[in-house]
């Protein structure tokens, strides 16, 4: 009970701070996806001609945006929570508190404000006709759960490893951008050829995109084998996370 009341003040503290100074405060949480859609709609239909190939295909920009946040929020978890222990470091050896907590805070805080996000913007797309079903949206943030739980476990062991080597959290937001684009975001697994469609398999971030799709825009089927397989998966890193953050945790104060 402590521990959960610890956590709550450290993702209060954290969405706090993320808009403290700003003029709009939440409300940008907001505002920024519906500009960052505004771009994405001119930049990729108007100017590259952006389709999905298929009779039944979605249009271009509600097919971008329900891959596009749940990463924008995967992503950010990851390399905002990678610093977190060098950031309390003040807190370190002088407040007795589960450590891991202070990784949880940026994590949760990324899921949060992103999801309100992508929550505005599917019900600006289903107003606007664009083929969103809002039905199906309680079953598509299902999906964020064990899609948190393996951005938190990432977390946790990049959290552990850059307390020791400094410079990975710029390392990480290279491979973060190299993920981005082997991940079937900006396109479909069909538009690649066949040959080299199965290597998306090995991508876990994929099997969120391709269920989210099926869910909110009936693009493409829901594999229960490759969703249990994404949950096994989660779980894994979730569990080598701990384990390795809580190795590493004894030796914090030394290097800090």
């Amino acid at each position: 009970m402590k521990a959960a009341r610890l956590a709550a003040h450290f993702i209060r503290r954290e969405l706090r701070e993320r808009y403290r100074g700003s003029f709009t405060g939440f409300g940008w949480a907001l505002v920024q996806p519906l500009l960052q859609l505004a771009i994405y709609a001119f930049v990729f239909v108007q100017i590259f001609k952006a389709r999905v190939p298929g009779a039944d295909a979605p249009s271009y920009v509600p097919f971008l945006v329900v891959a596009m946040w749940p990463w924008i929020a995967f992503s950010e978890a990851i390399l905002r929570s990678t610093t977190a222990i060098q950031d309390n470091a003040a807190l370190i050896g002088k407040v007795a508190l589960p450590r891991e907590l202070l990784v949880l805070a940026p994590s949760s805080a990324s899921f949060l404000l992103h999801l309100g996000g992508y929550i505005a913007i599917l019900v600006v797309l289903a107003v606007a006709g664009q083929g969103v079903n809002l039905a199906m949206l309680p079953l598509a943030l299902l999906a964020y759960v064990p899609l948190f739980a393996l951005a938190f476990g990432i977390a946790l062991l990049c959290a552990g490893i850059q307390v020791f080597v400094r410079d990975l959290v710029q390392a990480l937001a290279q491979v973060l951008t190299l993920l981005m684009f082997a991940s079937p975001i900006f396109y479909d697994r069909a538009t690649l050829p066949e040959a080299y469609r199965h290597w998306l398999d090995f991508n876990p971030f994929t099997v969120y995109i391709e269920t989210l799709r099926a869910l909110l825009l009936g693009h493409g089927d829901i594999d229960p084998a490759r969703i249990l397989i994404g949950l096994l998966v989660a779980a894994i890193v979730l569990a080598t996370g701990l384990f390795v953050f809580r190795r590493l945790d004894p030796h914090f104060e030394d290097f800090l």
